[in-house]
């Protein structure tokens, strides 16, 4: 059993390492050197992690999730974050208010059609 979880996870962190080096080159547009001083990391180091040889610490995740406007669900797991980037550049063009008025409106039509 030890032998099937520590085999799926280094398919995990192959695959992040491939989502990460997907980031980096496709979307970032960053050689290796240009995103290790951004998250913190050597270069070299940062191969290992796109090769699935190494993990990154909490920080330079962080700094990851911030500078490509991924969740780190995303980076980590590959679960899928576009609807959450897209309500977010929606939501950008309403005050805090109106946000907050619209989530009431909402809670109030779920409680209605749980009640129909």
């Amino acid at each position: 059993m030890k032998d099937v979880e520590k085999n799926l996870e280094k398919l995990e962190q192959i695959e992040r390492g491939k989502r990460i080096k997907y980031i980096r080159e496709n979307e970032l547009h960053m050689n290796k050197t240009q995103l290790a001083r951004e998250i913190g990391v050597s270069s070299q180091f940062l191969g290992l992690v796109e090769s699935g040889k190494g993990n990154l610490v909490y920080k330079s995740l962080k700094r990851l999730r911030n500078l490509s406007g991924h969740s780190s669900d995303y980076i980590l797991f590959g679960i899928d974050d576009s609807s959450i980037s897209e309500t977010k550049k929606i939501l950008e063009q309403y005050s805090e208010m109106e946000i907050s008025e619209a989530i009431k409106l909402l809670n109030n039509i779920a409680v209605f059609i749980r009640n129909k």
